[in-house]
């Protein structure tokens, strides 16, 4: 098997392993999961925490190497080992170009990656409080955002740890990313079964949670109670994998954090949460290969990871994201084309965005003019009423307006897609608004920006480094956030004792959950009038 050296394969016995741990008093049978773990693969053993009461196992293979003739290829399940792998360390991040920290923002809101990139990439890392592998305790599996072009599940904000500690099996995973996980070409169609390209990326979060179906009772947690969760295109995933019958079955549950818009919301077409036809994918991707001048798979095959992450940035633009192909096999339909035909699982969600994120800002700056000829642009011959219901005569004004109309926008397209969920499905949702704001260099500045929540839902403050000052209210915060999560994974409802009560939203029921400061319910829009017109807005225009 390709890589034992690095993945510390040791072909050691289990009472040896004992033995030897207890002897410099690192581990206790009645204090911590028995090791090793047997899985379908082989036996690991992790790292255990006298301190949390958590072990780690970081590093695990859950498919086999995609590279050589593998690279754009379906997952391939990982090869058995033998002997006991040592899963002690991360391994390697997917292979993506570096993101640069933007605006003065620190690393982690730009969820750098630490360490190495490579094709040998595919493993996922598990954290467990479970102290026998009969516990059968929730399981929560992070999907990370990035745009589908970066990211790991390794970044430090993401460590599991003070998270499981709430009584959850935590796992993040690797996926393959932008060029390496979403190339559709007809090429490639023509090696495939299924004459199909472009989803590499999801069936790399398929396999990974099928490897989490098979073993997952090994490391204490139950099967049957899989919550997947994530943030940006990690949440849009959320709802994509809800719509593939290939992962049917493999989670009950469902959190989209800043990845959520409502099918006819215009400013969702074209981001993480849309999906491209295979011909839109393979025209866009062709154009691209050729001005690289790339003009054949075999030329793309025999490149190298550093010759493949020189070439120009994928399709030459931001925002232009990779992600989800309909392809008639991962993806017979598009995703509201699946909900409305009722081929979208039915499962519980809680889903939401942040305050200043999407156009939201602590210090919105715009004059009258700007504000006017923005309206023009959003709501074409519908401005004029916009204008009435966000008026503005001054500068200041126009500031407020700005804010509040961006505020409304995002809030109404996740009621909606709420809405739209809920003809269709008896599962209850639940909608969230993030307002805490992140301390350190700028915070005044970003507010409660993209991906600013992370943290709190996972606890890492300790991993945020010395230019994040936190105070009590921060831990009190991260405390009360990874409550909700967790209840939500164990239950499939948030709410608990001690918790600020937190509604169901429904079609009746036009409500939605402020969390971080000052938790509340709140309508979704600031006045009935503005949601009557937003909600017209949307549904008058064009599904994406």
């Amino acid at each position: 098997m390709k890589r034992e050296c690095s993945m510390k394969i040791e072909a050691f016995i289990a009472p040896v392993l004992f033995v030897g741990a207890m002897a410099i008093g690192q581990l206790s049978a009645a204090a911590s999961l028995p090791q090793p773990v047997k899985t379908d693969l082989g036996a690991v053993s992790g790292t255990y925490s006298a301190t949390t009461g958590i072990t780690a196992f970081k590093g695990i293979p859950y498919a086999t190497p995609p590279v050589g003739d593998l690279r754009w290829k379906p997952t391939v399940p990982a090869t058995k080992w033998t002997g006991v792998l040592k899963a002690d360390h991360f391994g390697a991040n997917c292979v993506q170009r570096p993101r640069p920290v933007m605006n003065g923002q620190t690393p982690e809101a730009f969820q750098t990656i630490q360490g190495s990139v490579s094709e040998d990439c595919l493993f996922l890392n598990v954290w467990t409080p479970a102290k026998s592998a009969t516990e059968k305790l929730p399981v929560m599996v992070w999907i990370h955002g990035g745009g589908y072009s970066g990211g790991s599940g390794s970044i430090p904000m993401f460590d599991g740890e003070e998270l499981a500690r709430k009584g959850v099996v935590v796992i993040t995973i690797n996926y393959r990313l932008g060029l390496m996980g979403f190339l559709a070409l007809k090429e490639l169609d023509a090696e495939s079964k299924q004459h199909v390209s472009g989803n590499y990326g999801i069936l790399d979060m398929i396999e990974s949670l099928k490897w989490i179906s098979r073993n997952i009772a090994g490391f204490g947690g139950d099967p049957k109670n899989v919550t997947i969760f994530g943030e940006s295109s990690g949440g849009s995933c959320v709802h994509h994998l809800t719509a593939t019958p290939l992962a049917k079955g493999l989670f009950q549950r469902g959190i989209s954090e800043s990845g959520t818009f409502y099918a006819r919301d215009p400013e969702g077409s074209g981001g993480p949460s849309s999906m491209k036809t295979l011909a839109e994918a393979e025209a866009q991707d062709e154009t691209y290969l050729h001005n690289a001048g790339i003009d054949s798979l075999a030329k793309l095959r025999a490149m190298t990871v550093e010759q493949i992450l020189a070439l120009p940035r994928e399709r030459g633009a931001h925002g232009d994201f990779y992600g989800a192909v309909i392809d008639g096999y991962v993806y017979p339909d598009g995703y509201f084309t699946a909900l409305n035909k009722g081929n979208v699982a039915d499962v519980p969600y809680i889903l939401g965005g942040n305050t200043d994120e999407g156009g939201g800002s602590p210090h919105p700056v715009s004059t009258v003019a700007e504000f006017q000829e923005k309206l023009k642009r959003k709501f074409g011959d519908k401005a004029d009423e916009a204008m009435k219901l966000y008026p503005a005569t001054t500068d200041a004004e126009a500031a407020q307006a700005k804010n509040t109309l961006a505020v409304d926008y995002g809030r109404m397209s996740k009621y909606l897609w709420a809405q739209a969920y809920a003809k269709v499905h008896h599962s209850p949702v639940y909608i969230y608004s993030w307002n805490h704001t992140l301390p350190g260099p700028n915070s005044d500045e970003e507010g409660a920006n993209h991906t600013s929540e992370i943290t709190y839902v996972f606890n890492s403050l300790a991993k945020a480094g010395p230019d994040r000052p936190f105070v009590q209210a921060d831990k009190d915060v991260a405390d009360k956030m990874t409550t909700y999560w967790t209840n939500f994974a164990k239950t499939g409802d948030p709410n608990g004792k001690g918790l600020p009560v937190w509604p169901v939203s429904t079609p009746d029921k036009k409500v939605e959950m402020v969390v971080g400061d000052n938790d509340h319910s709140i309508p979704p829009v600031s006045t009935e009038a503005r949601f009557e017109f937003l909600k017209k807005f949307m549904e008058s225009q064009p599904a994406w």
